[in-house]
């Protein structure tokens, strides 16, 4: 999402999930999610930057 120029606050304000769940997804790695989560955030995704993803573009 950085590449993108895509803000954590525009990221919650899409998806739904709150500012610390959002800054680990930011920050964190390898972040735990649930599936429901990593949807919210891919979906968030899409919406911000009109591009597909999926989640291993995110996380292995």
């Amino acid at each position: 999402m950085d590449q993108h120029g895509v803000k954590q606050e525009d990221v919650c304000r899409a998806s739904g999930l709150n500012k610390d769940t959002v800054s680990k997804a930011y920050n964190d790695d390898s972040p735990k999610f649930r599936g429901i989560t990593k949807i919210a955030l891919i979906e968030a995704a899409y919406k911000l930057t009109g591009k597909r993803k999926n989640k291993t573009d995110f996380w292995a």
